[in-house]
């Protein structure tokens, strides 16, 4: 089990999904530019690995946990010209090439030292970042959120840094928002000072006070665990999608759709929503679904 501090308190004493047998994910992605924006700043990344290689999966599918892990992060870029993109692809492609030796630091399944890991793994990208900004000129200041979700069987490992999301939906319980927003105004809201509707509104929701490079001398990401059982599921976003979305609303689509998006993929089924609810924002989702078999088998 890993280290109690980093667990959710929900997730403590759960019954997680390797005592219930076969553990599978399903999973889709989609990203969109949006209707207010000519570049796309967003980057999304789902991969498998194991001790000795990584591969890229595509943006939908499913696969059982068994010898191998999947992981899944979404990157929102920064900066002046073309470098926003440029930093959310150095953030994802930059995890499929240090994971082979990060994952070997940890041992298969990150059992306990799974913190160490990630924490190992944002300071690597951070630091290539800044290498990035340092020599080039047109990369100066350049940043990136990331957040990142690892799955090993009954477990689901995350590092985040920045105003992306990521959401989860267990199989009995409501929605809950598990990272947070490295914001101002997302520390008020925390703190409870602000609601959901003045939060949305504030004119300075995406003044990011974390991120990946951006010129931060250091970098400190958040780090936690969940137990997994089947029927959960798990959103990561860019906040493209919160922009269009209240909670409320992206917890009844991913549980109950509309006739008229019933028949999409759940990711492109939430882009849809955010793009028609008004995102002026580059927009992606990637959801996960833990089940207990393929798709033939849906989770009750």
């Amino acid at each position: 089990m890993p280290d109690d501090e980093n667990i959710l308190p929900e997730s403590l004493g759960r019954t997680h999904a390797t005592s219930q047998g076969e553990v599978w994910l399903h999973w889709s992605a989609r990203t969109d530019c949006g209707r207010f924006r000519k570049n796309n700043e967003d980057s999304f990344l789902a991969l498998t690995v194991n001790g000795w290689e990584v591969a890229r999966l595509g943006s939908y599918g499913e696969m059982k946990l068994e010898r191998r892990d999947c992981l899944f992060a979404v990157s929102d870029g920064m900066g002046g010209q073309n470098s926003g993109e440029f930093a959310s692809r150095i953030a994802v492609d930059n995890i499929t090439r240090l994971i082979p030796r990060t994952f070997r630091a940890g041992a298969e399944g990150m059992p306990t030292g799974f913190a160490d890991v990630l924490m190992e793994l944002f300071h690597r990208i951070h630091s290539e970042m800044e290498r990035y900004s340092r020599v080039y000129e047109e990369c100066r200041n350049m940043g990136a959120t990331l957040s990142l979700a690892w799955f090993a069987p009954g477990w689901m490992f995350f590092g985040h840094i920045g105003d992306s999301r990521i959401y989860y939906l267990p199989a009995e319980g409501g929605l809950r928002q598990i990272t947070q927003d490295d914001t101002h105004v997302g520390w008020l809201r925390r703190e409870g000072k602000i609601n959901e509707r003045e939060h949305r509104t504030h004119p300075r929701r995406n003044s990011l006070a974390k991120a990946l490079g951006a010129g931060h001398r250091y970098v400190d990401p958040q780090i936690g665990a969940v137990s997994c059982v089947a029927g959960d599921r798990f959103l990561i976003c860019s906040d493209g999608v919160v922009d269009g979305l209240w909670d409320r609303a992206i917890e009844d689509h991913m549980r109950s759709p509309r006739p008229a998006t019933a028949g999409l993929l759940p990711a492109e089924r939430l882009v849809r929503e955010a793009l028609e609810g008004g995102s002026r924002d580059n927009t992606t989702a990637l959801v996960i679904e833990v089940r207990d078999g393929p798709s033939d088998q849906p989770a009750e």
